[in-house]
């Protein structure tokens, strides 16, 4: 277990358990022993197995919450991993008919998104989920334009009409940043084969700031297309996509079948994202990696090339997805970082 504390705020590695009590019980020892409490928390990711199953009783009240189905943990045996971030105070909460959503150092933290109709095609539902982050930031006094971090979660059945989010994100999305340059948040696209509830084709995470934004680009001209970029500055953090074993410039998957191979040009890819911002690699604070079937096998041999290239206590949460929307790859890592 390890906890990240920056400016204020303390990103707690996930932890898993048999069950959701089990999971929580290891939580709320981990933030004692960081000298938090539940008041403190601002988030709460769920990472479950069994969707059906709920964490409802075992949750803290009142706080924002978001559930995200997987194909399975890393830790044997366990169902359910929780991931807790926390700011001394809890910053403000603010209900509302979807969840609560929750400010803290002018980070807006989004209970997880459903599409309001689930009898809807998958742009449809894709466009409502975005639609339903618009009205959920309304109560935080934003827009859409925000938006720093989007992670999305459909199945594979339905990877060949993914690109038809396409449409949505670039009529709802996007804005301009601090420096006058067009921005869009990040985004990661995770495949799970296990819906949330019956029917939706998709669910979504976003993060957003009360912060001016900045495109962070390393350069790679494949983003200038794109309704999501490499990097979002907002404030003192910054805010990444999912990154894969996908070269810029050609927008081919390489190292196929070779986790090892695939993570350290993962991570190289990060830190290129990293020194474009001015940062080392010790300024990740959070890395969330999705690992296929075909690569946890070998993927406690990534911890060595993880810590080549972050170094010191970075927290970690490792989940077993489906699969990733380009079906090479066998691991897609999502991190975030602070500015000192």
């Amino acid at each position: 277990m390890t906890v990240s504390v920056a400016h204020g705020t303390a990103r707690l590695s996930a932890v898993a358990g048999a069950t959701a009590g089990d999971a929580y019980v290891r939580a709320r020892e981990a933030l004692t022993a960081a000298g938090l409490s539940e008041d403190d928390i601002v988030q709460v990711v769920e990472y479950v197995t069994d969707p059906a199953a709920g964490c409802g009783e075992a949750r803290p009240a009142g706080v924002t919450v978001s559930t995200v189905a997987v194909e399975g943990l890393p830790e044997p045996g366990a169902t359910v991993a929780v991931e807790v971030t926390a700011y001394r105070g809890g910053g403000e909460r603010i209900a509302t008919g979807s969840g609560v959503v929750t400010v803290a150092d002018e980070i807006v933290y989004v209970p997880g998104i459903l599409p309001a109709d689930l009898s809807a095609g998958f742009r449809e539902q894709y466009r409502s989920c975005l639609e339903v982050a618009g009205e959920l930031l309304k109560a935080a006094g934003l827009g859409l334009d925000a938006l720093v971090q989007t992670t999305d979660y459909t199945a594979t059945a339905t990877r060949a009409e993914y690109p038809h989010c396409g449409r949505p994100r670039r009529e709802l999305l996007g804005g301009t940043g601090a420096d006058g340059r067009p921005v869009h948040p990040g985004a990661a696209g995770i495949l799970v084969d296990r819906p949330l509830t019956e029917g939706a084709m998709v669910s979504l995470d976003a993060i957003a700031s009360r912060r001016p934004l900045r495109t962070v680009n390393p350069g790679w001209r494949r983003y200038e297309t794109l309704t999501y970029k490499p990097g979002i500055a907002a404030g003192n953090t910054l805010f990444m996509s999912g990154f894969g074993a996908l070269e810029p410039a050609t927008q081919r998957a390489i190292f196929d079948g070779d986790l090892l191979a695939q993570a350290e040009y993962t991570y190289a890819a990060i830190a290129a994202v990293l020194r474009e911002a001015r940062l080392a690699g010790n300024a990740v604070v959070r890395l969330v990696e999705y690992v296929t079937p075909a690569g946890i096998a070998d993927y406690d041999k990534v911890a060595e090339i993880r810590a080549k290239y972050f170094g010191g206590p970075v927290a970690l949460t490792s989940v077993v997805c489906s699969a990733l929307l380009r079906p090479e790859f066998l691991i897609e890592v999502v991190p975030t970082a602070v500015f000192p």
